[in-house]
């Protein structure tokens, strides 16, 4: 018996398959640009350009979306065998799949909150180390680590780890898939839900609204997630996922430390229907999350919130360059019953609401513009929505609502400048003095410069 290690072209084997070879590369004919860019770990393993998966990152093509759906596996570049007794039982990318990305930012606010300045430069805003790229045919890793320059450490970002093959069904391919992760809706393909959404980069240092849905990247990086899913004769597509606590920076096993500890396990589900024309494709789906959280500790009260979440998504070769557009709506139903048995207050059933709508063009030359518009409503509540300066709400209502416009220049195909403004007419309820300490929502308009490099 010998261990033979060497170098070889992938082939159509272990689930590489022709006719998903096929659609793939004519997706890639279709729609592909030539000035986003990607993870480049993804560019080395496949040997294609980032263009082939990205409009503008994080905006995934037709192909990019399969791209993910399968795994994170189609080989481009030799990987290394192991055989023993003629069976393969080792397949690796032949070069390590380490990938890097760099994001600095200016952010200027147009009226300074207490005690801090109105502009703020980061360098880095943030920095990221990606592990992403096949780790065996069928099974591949997409694993972010970040530092963080306010806090400055680093930590696990997003991370999945997926499965993935293909049958058939009544003649048609059925692609089903495992995934493992630690934000919902960070499995998704498609740039409507939170963990994806426009705007895909944000100032760090200006003023937000205070309230937004749970689903709404609020468990990011803190939960485990085992789910399924399965796309099938491209057409629709379902998937469900189960959620627990693995919350960062503190002890194990879970304690009276923790807070926003998971009771039990938080189902995420999505649905989706999606049709490609010539040059046209549309996407329309809804999802989903229920999940009730200790606000603090293992065992006592619970707050209980369900969302959910409908959603659009367009595209159109249009002009030598491509339009795309997303919608989401979410609305969310909150049971805080340990909130507000700890406020005193009878009352503890909420709704929350929020309303994206942006659209994006990529021209053929290395320039891209970017329009959003964004609204947050809810039942109004003094005791939950309380006044306070810059975060709090002086007349008790969560509603906020205004524009983003950006516009960005990609001289290279990893290499992103923009400059982005957001513009609100509303902020934590109020237009003028919303906070009950003087302040306006106009007053957190922001300006924002931002540098994004990926190597």
């Amino acid at each position: 018996m010998r261990l033979l290690l060497n170098a070889k072209k992938s082939s159509g084997k272990n689930g590489r398959k022709l006719p998903v070879l096929v659609a793939l590369m004519g997706a890639v004919v279709i729609f592909s640009s030539s000035r986003a860019y990607c993870i480049p770990s993804y560019a080395r393993q496949t040997g294609m350009a980032c263009s082939a998966c990205h409009y503008n990152f994080p905006q995934l093509t037709p192909f990019g979306r399969l791209f993910k759906l399968n795994s994170y596996t189609m080989v481009g570049s030799p990987t290394l065998v192991a055989a023993h007794d003629q069976s393969k039982d080792l397949q690796i990318l032949s070069s390590f799949p380490l990938s890097a990305m760099v994001m600095s930012s200016f952010s200027e606010v147009s009226k300074a909150t207490p005690g801090a300045e109105a502009s703020a430069t980061q360098f880095p805003q943030q920095l990221s180390f990606f592990l992403s790229g096949e780790l065996t045919p069928k099974l591949g890793s997409y694993i972010q680590l970040t530092y963080d320059p306010s806090a400055g450490t680093i930590g696990m970002d997003m991370a999945e780890f997926r499965y993935a093959d293909h049958t058939m069904v009544g003649g048609k391919d059925l692609l089903y898939g495992v995934t493992l992760n630690n934000t919902p809706s960070m499995e998704d393909v498609w740039n409507t839900t939170p963990a994806w959404g426009f705007p895909y980069a944000a100032s760090a240092s200006a003023p937000g609204p205070s309230w937004s849905p749970i689903l709404d990247n609020a468990l990011s990086g803190n939960v485990l997630g085992l789910g399924v899913y399965a796309l099938y004769d491209n057409l629709v597509y379902a998937g469900v996922s189960g959620y627990h606590s693995a919350i960062q920076g503190v002890s194990y096993p879970a304690d009276n430390t923790w807070s926003d500890n998971i009771k039990g396990i938080s189902p995420y589900w999505r649905v989706a229907l999606q049709h490609a024309w010539a040059k046209q494709y549309l996407e329309v789906g809804t999802f989903g999350l229920s999940t009730s959280l200790f606000p603090a500790g293992i065992s006592g009260p619970y707050d209980k919130y369900t969302d959910l979440g409908l959603d659009a998504q367009y595209e159109n070769a249009l002009g030598g360059g491509e339009v795309v557009a997303h919608a989401s709506y979410i609305t969310e139903k909150q049971n805080l019953a340990a909130t507000f048995a700890a406020s005193g207050s009878a009352s503890n059933s909420l709704t929350l609401n929020t309303f994206k709508i942006d659209a994006n063009y990529n021209f053929s030359a290395p320039f891209a513009v970017a329009l959003g518009y964004f609204s947050t409503t809810g039942t109004s509540d003094a005791v939950f929505y309380a006044p306070g300066s810059v975060t709090g709400s002086a007349n008790g209502s969560p509603n906020s609502g205004g524009v983003t416009a950006q516009v960005s220049y990609i001289p290279w195909l990893n290499t992103q400048i923009s400059l982005q403004y957001v513009a609100y007419s509303k902020f934590n309820g109020g237009s003028t003095n919303y906070d009950g300490s003087g302040r306006n929502a106009s007053d957190n308009n922001t300006l924002y410069l931002l540098t994004w490099f990926a190597f």
